[in-house]
């Protein structure tokens, strides 16, 4: 990746002996001001809360059904 045209002109200053415009940057400027939390519980579940709703509901049907299939079946079989 090739330098900035603003990377090129400090860099030439620095050469010439002048002050280069990067030592005028405050400390700040590096510094990362943001805080940084890990989420909470009540986050957490509220992100959670509306994921895959409606196949969970569809899939506890699903089951009660097939263990009811499986129930037929197995009388049937026990009946012959």
């Amino acid at each position: 990746m090739g330098k900035s045209i603003a990377k090129k002109k400090r860099d030439k200053l620095s050469r010439e002996g002048r002050r280069n415009p990067e030592e005028n940057r405050s400390f700040f400027a590096f510094a990362e001001l943001r805080t940084r939390r890990t989420k909470t519980k009540e986050e957490t579940l509220q992100k959670q809360k509306h994921k895959n709703r409606l196949s969970n509901q569809y899939d506890k049907d699903n089951r009660f059904f097939t263990f009811k299939l499986t129930k037929d079946r197995i009388n049937r079989i026990s009946k012959n």
